[in-house]
């Protein structure tokens, strides 16, 4: 396959994932129908587009070819019910109304987020189905391994299925009960885009950050009230304004404190900044993602690494671990307080966490960073080997090289 047809392939993919498959979903009403028919469209593109070429409407000839394989499997399996009917009528405007939600995607993640299913459960399966991640993306985002995974969505379709959890798009009074849920994957899908866990694709993936932050705006305007979605979209924005900074020309991670933050989108962070304002000014107890905001708020304040506020955002994170007391927010507060109290208080700290964060990368990385300002070149040596080793990113996989290697 040429490199042109199969960069068109992987970028038609990204674009058209979701949409196919929310198609389907609106006319068959089947989850698994809906992903098996695009998954074999996808296929027949593989084998055909290296031939004929990229059809002119890739978008069009793809919804075409999964409309037909999903009928195709219906009638084999000889559905007789509504689904079968529906098939029949394939090609017609669905009848139901689409609500309050005007944008299909997010539409399609609302409608997943189904409160029947068990909020990790949810999150995975529409993280599938609708934010076009592979299972080991996913799994990589959950911290489990990739068979896990894979039996918690089966299981989450099963149920669907079991349960006769319908496929309805929920009315606006429907939509508080499912936020929670949508929000946590637009903030798995942002992170994907900001840090690639996969060796095989671009470190920074702008596609998905971009898209998780224009539904997030969405989000924002159907739930102006909701101080999460207020907060996650603050998050986004004041990570986003750092992406253009975070690999260098040579493919190589930059670390916060190595950027240039002249580099930084000044609009960005002026409109996240502000988001976190209205949120204090609201005086309600923020949750995580608008604690995450602020944390990001102190960062992008700072003109210059040597003037960041770092008893600021070790308070935060102290705020943010009696919300969320997780080990990834304790590893990251560990890594505040090497700033504040030294590195060899956070190594103490970080030590706690192996247990449960041995096969995450950048647990690794951060003690090698601590072992190395101790004077601990050897043990430093074999955390930035394990963090290496475990690394998906190429840019990341490259910074950690160099530090090791720089090691006397």
């Amino acid at each position: 396959m040429s490199a042109s047809v199969s960069d068109a392939i992987t970028r038609v993919h990204r674009e058209e994932w979701a949409r196919v498959v929310a198609g389907l979903v609106r006319r068959f009403g089947d989850l698994d129908v809906a992903e098996e028919a695009a998954a074999e469209a996808f296929a027949v593109a593989v084998e055909r587009w290296p031939n004929d070429g990229v059809p002119p409407n890739p978008g069009a000839w793809l919804t075409t070819t999964a409309n037909r394989k999903a009928i195709d499997r219906l009638r084999r399996e000889s559905k007789r019910d509504d689904r079968q009917k529906e098939a029949q009528m394939a090609y017609d405007e669905p009848v139901e109304p689409l609500g309050v939600i005007d944008d299909e995607r997010l539409r399609l993640i609302f409608t997943c987020c189904h409160p029947a299913l068990a909020p990790e459960a949810r999150v995975a399966l529409t993280l599938r189905m609708v934010g076009g991640l592979t299972v080991p993306e996913i799994a990589r985002a959950f911290l489990v391994q990739e068979t896990t995974m894979g039996q918690r969505i089966t299981r989450a379709k099963a149920k669907i299925k079991a349960a006769k959890i319908p496929y309805r798009v929920p009315a606006a009074e429907d939509l508080p009960t499912r936020v929670t849920g949508v929000l946590a994957v637009l903030f798995l899908v942002f992170n994907e885009g900001y840090l690639a866990t996969g060796p095989d694709t671009d470190p920074v993936r702008a596609d998905l950050t971009a898209e998780a932050i224009r539904l997030a705006r969405l989000i924002r305007g159907l739930l102006p009230a909701d101080g999460e979605a207020a907060g996650l979209l603050a998050l986004m924005l004041l990570t986003e304004a750092r992406r253009t900074a975070r690999v260098s020309a040579t493919g190589e991670l930059v670390p916060l404190g190595e950027q240039n933050r002249g580099a930084w989108d000044a609009d960005l962070i002026a409109e996240g900044h502000q988001l976190v304002r209205e949120r204090l000014a609201a005086g309600v107890a923020p949750g995580r993602y608008q604690i995450l905001a602020a944390v990001n708020a102190v960062h992008t304040s700072a003109r210059d690494v040597r003037d960041t506020d770092w008893s600021q955002i070790v308070a935060l994170y102290n705020q943010l671990f009696r919300v969320d007391p997780s080990p990834i927010v304790a590893l990251n507060r560990a890594i505040a307080m090497a700033e504040l109290d030294g590195p060899e208080v956070a190594l103490g700290a970080i030590d706690q966490l192996e247990p449960t964060l041995s096969g995450y990368h950048a647990y690794h990385a951060t003690r090698a960073d601590l072992l190395r300002r101790l004077g601990r070149s050897k043990d430093s040596r074999a955390a930035y080997d394990q963090a290496i080793g475990l690394a998906g990113n190429t840019a990341e996989a490259a910074y950690l090289t160099r530090r090791r290697d720089q090691l006397g």
